[in-house]
């Protein structure tokens, strides 16, 4: 699995909207544009044109039922896009990490300077 940062996961999983909806197609199961809308602050046809561009990522995917679509989360996808951002967290962790080491060098020699 990779962990190779997709800027296109992470702008589609970065609307609060749609991260809404992927977290009411994981509590509720699948749903529709219209079962969803119902639950959302916004329009069908927004919702509608959320769900597109998660089903684009590959987050969801939707299988045809009548005059609607089922969608449901890729559970594979999203775990891909747990391990990035873990591994952004981890990244971000390290570097913080030497900015404190950087920082309490800097400290530590402004007091070794001020005792001098």
């Amino acid at each position: 699995m990779s962990t190779a940062v997709d800027d296109e996961l992470w702008s589609a999983i970065g609307d609060p909207t749609r991260r809404t909806m992927i977290d009411l197609l994981l509590s509720d199961g699948p749903g529709t544009a219209t079962s969803l809308s119902r639950r959302l602050p916004v329009t069908r046809q927004a919702v509608a044109k959320h769900l597109a561009v998660l089903d684009r990522v590959g987050l969801i995917h939707g299988e045809p039922a009548g005059r609607e679509r089922h969608y449901q989360v890729d559970e594979a996808q999203l775990a891909r896009a747990v391990a990035q951002l873990s591994a952004v967290g981890a990244t971000w962790d390290a570097r913080l990490r030497r900015i404190k080491r950087i920082a309490e060098t800097i400290e530590r020699d402004r007091h070794q300077d001020d005792g001098d």
